[in-house]
Parts: structure tokens; C-alpha cells; sequence
């Protein structure tokens, strides 16, 4: 049973398929979140569980969800709510169960899109200043001069006041902001793209923007290369800058202002760092947030995905191991130290307070930094385009709509929680729900529950056939068991032990902040929403089977 007779749709080549999966994985996970993380948990020991994750986690998920999504699209469906149901041999559990996980990229574009008109605004920015040697140069932002020229403390006041976060509501008193303008602005291109579909819109438009990202990332390492000791002070060379995020062991500054050297097995013993090493993988390759599946459903059936799973994961990997840690963290090491690393705070702190500061001490700064942000910018808009997809195929797959009319129910979904984002924005705290809750938290929930979809319901059998169906290079007959007797025992113990250690905490954190309860009773209501969608169509569909 095909869920509508509306025309399929494929991807114009198998390079573009290739390309929009890595493009839609490569985002701001890699550039910002991945060495904010890396920052936040410890530097080379978040990298031990990291590495373990990618090996155990990232490849049999990444691999097996490839196959879950061209089979599902082989069947006429292109939403994990469809694909689901279908594998499952109609069970309404699964087609329910898949019909929640659109509820994790839904509310993730809902923000992302906000985070994307900041890389926006800021290579905007950046822009100004080189053109003010033309006579040209504009300003965004009332509080400076073209470009970002400021003093240290100067640029953590500006992020603050042009986010939003001294207070809610503050970027639409008196006027509105530049920065709710550009969110429109970006939600606007987003939605242009997808509604000119998978290969006319999203697959021409990554494949132009891929290799603008890939030159821009090249240009700013090279630059950080050669910087050498920019500030002539011992200790932050560019070795230190790499030693910070490799050396699993590091001196740290205590409150009493004494020096001591971390522990691995204090950080390895901290099950926050496991999950947010996991989280980050599922993030950053997009498994089990509904994208991979989504767009491996638009595959050709006899075409190749064993290839195109590893060589698109790989790709995202080396952009952010290669590309996002050396662009983000040994400058950053290089002209403010290690211990102000400590001082970072948060993934935004480092990206757009500490990196800024960054470029505004370089050689050419102005130049690179909007080299940086520019690259922020074409990478998250391929990455918003592939977590607002599942949501359309969502819709698409259960309402039976056209793709115009999809787009604009999906656009008035997303823009209602990028509202909610854009007014409660003191210190982000609704942003900050969202992430966590959705990014960290949700993504393990579904990775167990697709896990066992495949290896228990759908079997393995079936799953080596569909890797083995059109395969230029076949993936090993091990890997399956991994996903069965190594990747799912990992999910749940990590998961389990997370929740017993720091899950009342999170709740009483909660418990505390009114814009976090509030944040949780909107993803509550969506949740709803698909809950009862995801029924009312199941039942619509066995209505429909037993009339034939």
C-alpha cells in the first residue's frame, strides 16, 4: 500500500545523493557544537568516547538507516512514521513509534534556523568592515562599527544584547531587531528549497554550497597554520591548541587558584560525557533524527547506498574532526591560553564571543572571520533543509498533500517554535530546552527504538540484502551483528546510566526555570499533535485494507 499517488521523486545522480546526506550531516554540529563540546568535556578525554561511539555507533546506525530508508521508499513511503509501519508489517506500535521521532527534527529546525541567522548576521557583518576600505562598508548591529573590532569584554555584551538574552522578548521592543529579520530571511530560503524538491532544490543546491564550504574551511586553516606563536607567549603555539584537543589529560585552574592536572577515569566515570559524545554523533551524522532515513528513501532502488552510508559519514567526520577542531579550537588556544578555554562556557561562547575575539587580534581578521562565518552559514542551511525534510515527508506521507501545500503547513509548524525561541531568548533558555531535550536526549530513545526495529523486527536477513542490493563495495557480514550485540547494548547502557545519575537533576533544573517547563509543555503539545496523527492515519490505512 503506497500512502498517496502523488509522483515519485529520486535524486538526479548517485554523487548527489552523496553530497546532500554529507551536506545535510555537515553543519554547525561540526563547526560550533563539536569543538564546544570538546571544550566543555574535557578536551582530549571527550575524544576517547567520541571515538568509541563513531566506531560502534555511528557507522552500523548510519549504514542500517540507509538501508531502513530505500527500502521504506521502495514501498512508497519517506517519513520513518511510513517506513516504520511498512517493515513492521503494519504494526501501529512501530508506525506510532515512527511517527514520535519526527517530533526530534521538527523541534531541532525550530531553532536551528534562529542559530543560522546569527552565522548569517555575523559574516554580514564581517562584510561591512572589508568594505568600509571601499567606502561601502554598512553595519547591522546599532552597537559597532562595521566589522566586529572590539575589546574582549566587549564582544561577549554584544552577543548578549544582539541574541536576546538580557531579557525575553527583547529583540522585537522599540523596534525589531536586525537579527528576527535575517531568522525570516533564512526560514524564507529554507522553505524555497524544499519546496523545489529533492534533486531541483536541495541536491543542485548542495552540491554548489559543498564546495564553498570545503574552500572556505581550507583558506582559514591554512591562515592558522602560519600563525605560528601569534602572541609570543609560551604555551600557546599551535601544538598547544592541538594538545588541548588530543591529550586526554590537562592542567586546569581550580577556584583557590591552584594549577592541577585532570583525571581520565573522573571524566570517563561521568556519564553526561558519554551521552553528549554519543548525542554529538548522532547530531553531527544525522542517524535517528529522521534526515538519513528521509533522503535515502529518494534513492533509485538498485542503486548504491553501502558505499554512499560510509563514504557520507566519513565525510562528515573529517569535517568535523579535521576541519571544525582546527578552526575552532587551537586559535583559540593561540591567542587567549588554555586556562580561558575553561572560561568558553558554551558552544555559542566559543563560536561567537571567543572566535570573533579571535579574529579580531589576526593578521587580515576581518577577512577570515567572514571567511568563518560564511562557511557557518552554507553549511547549517544544508543542515536545516535536511531535519525540515522528514518533517514534510511526515506530513506528505500521512495527509496525502501536495508538495506546495506541505511545505507551507510545515512552514507554519516550524515558525510557531522559531517564534517561541526568538521571544524566550533570555540567556537562551528555551533554545538551551530544545537542544537538550531534542538533540541530546531524544536522539538515544530513537536510536534504541530503530535499533530494535531492524535488528528484531525487520531482521537482519533483510537488512544485509538491502546493503547488498546494488552495492558497489559490499559492507562486511559483521557489521550487522555489531549493530545487534554491540551497538544496542552500548545505547542502552549509556542511557540507563545517565538517567540514573543525572536525570532528577535535569528535572529539578526544570523544576526551577519557568521558560524550560514552559519549553517542555510546547514539545509536549507536538508530541501530541503527532501522536494523534500517527493513530488517525494508521487507522485510515487498516480502514482502507480491509475495503480491498
Amino acid at each position: 500500500m503506497s500512502p498517496s499517488n502523488r509522483q515519485k521523486e529520486h535524486w538526479g545522480s548517485r554523487i548527489g545523493v552523496v553530497i546532500a546526506v554529507a551536506g545535510g550531516a555537515v553543519g554547525l554540529g561540526n563547526f560550533l557544537r563539536f569543538p564546544g563540546q570538546v571544550v566543555n568535556y574535557g578536551g582530549g578525554a571527550f575524544m576517547i568516547p567520541y571515538l568509541l561511539s563513531f566506531l560502534f555507533i555511528a557507522i552500523p546506525l548510519a549504514s542500517s538507516e540507509w538501508a531502513l530508508g530505500r527500502c521504506g521508499g521502495r514501498l512508497g513511503y519517506h517519513s520513518p512514521f511510513g517506513i516504520y509501519y511498512a517493515v513492521s508489517n503494519k504494526s501501529r506500535f512501530w508506525g506510532i513509534c515512527g511517527g514520535l521521532t519526527g517530533l526530534t527534527p521538527l523541534v531541532i529546525s525550530m531553532y536551528y534556523i534562529f542559530v543560522e541567522a546569527w552565522c548569517l548576521l555575523y559574516a554580514l557583518q564581517y562584510l561591512g568592515g572589508l568594505m568600509q576600505i571601499y567606502g561601502l562598508g554598512f553595519s547591522l548591529l546599532n552597537e559597532v562599527k562595521p566589522g566586529l573590532q572590539l575589546s574582549s569584554e566587549e564582544y561577549g555584551a554584544l552577543f548578549e544584547s544582539f541574541t536576546g538574552m538580557t531579557g525575553d522578548g527583547s529583540l522585537f521592543k522599540n523596534a525589531v531587531s536586525p537579527l528576527a529579520i535575517v531568522t525570516l530571511v533564512c526560514a524564507a530560503a529554507n522553505f524555497y528549497l524544499i519546496y523545489r524538491g529533492v534533486s531541483k532544490g536541495i541536491e543542485r543546491f548542495s552540491k554548489i554550497v559543498a564546495p564553498l564550504v570545503l574552500l572556505c574551511s581550507l583558506i582559514v586553516i591554512a591562515r592558522i597554520l602560519t600563525l605560528g606563536n601569534p602572541t609570543g607567549t609560551p604555551g600557546q603555539s599551535l601544538i598547544d591548541g592541538l594538545g588541548f584537543m588530543w591529550n586526554p589529560t590537562r592542567e586546569v585552574v581550580t577556584e583557590s587558584g591552584d594549577v592541577v592536572r585532570t583525571s581520565v577515569l573522573d571524566s570517563l566515570s561521568n556519564p553526561e560525557v558519554w551521552l553528549a559524545a554519543t548525542a554529538q554523533l548522532f547530531f553531527t551524522v544525522s542517524i535517528c533524527l529522521g534526515a538519513t532515513c528521509s533522503y535515502a528513501s529518494y534513492v533509485k532502488p538498485n542503486e548504491d547506498i553501502a558505499l554512499s552510508s560510509v563514504t557520507a559519514t566519513a565525510a562528515n567526520e573529517f569535517c568535523e574532526v579535521v576541519l571544525g577542531g582546527l578552526m575552532a579550537i587551537p586559535p583559540a588556544v593561540m591567542f587567549l591560553g588554555i586556562q580561558s578555554a575553561d572560561k568558553f562556557g558554551s558552544t555559542f561562547s566559543l563560536g561567537f564571543v571567543a572566535l570573533p575575539n579571535v579574529f579580531g587580534q589576526m593578521p587580515a581578521g576581518q577577512f577570515f572571520g567572514f571567511l568563518f562565518f560564511t562557511l557557518l552559514f552554507c553549511a547549517a542551511i544544508t543542515s536545516s533543509m535536511s531535519i525540515i525534510q522528514p518533517t514534510l515527508a511526515l506530513f506528505q506521507d500521512s495527509l496525502r498533500l501536495s508538495r506546495t501545500v506541505g511545505v507551507l503547513l510545515v512552514c507554519l509548524v516550524v515558525l510557531s517554535g522559531t517564534a517561541f525561541v526568538c521571544w524566550f531568548t533570555k540567556d537562551l533558555a528555551a533554545l538551551d530546552a530544545f537542544d537538550f531535550w531534542l538533540a541530546n536526549f531524544a536522539p538515544f530513545l530513537g536510536g534504541i527504538l530503530q535499533t530494535i526495529l531492524i535488528v528484531y523486527v525487520w531482521k537482519l536477513s533483510n537488512l544485509q540484502k538491502e546493503w547488498d542490493g546494488g552495492a558497489i563495495v559490499k559492507l562486511p557480514r559483521f557489521v550487522g551483528p555489531i549493530l545487534k550485540y554491540v551497538s544496542l547494548p552500548y545505547l542502552v547502557l549509556i542511557f540507563a546510566f545517565w538517567c540514573y545519575k543525572n536525570l532528577k537533576g535535569r528535572i529539578a533544573d526544570v523544576a526551577n526555570n519557568d521558560v524550560a517547563q514552559h519549553s517542555l509543555v510546547f514539545i509536549a503539545v507536538l508530541a501530541f499533535g503527532l501522536l494523534a496523527l500517527s493513530w488517525f492515519v494508521i487507522e485510515r490505512w487498516r480502514k482502507e485494507e480491509r475495503q480491498k
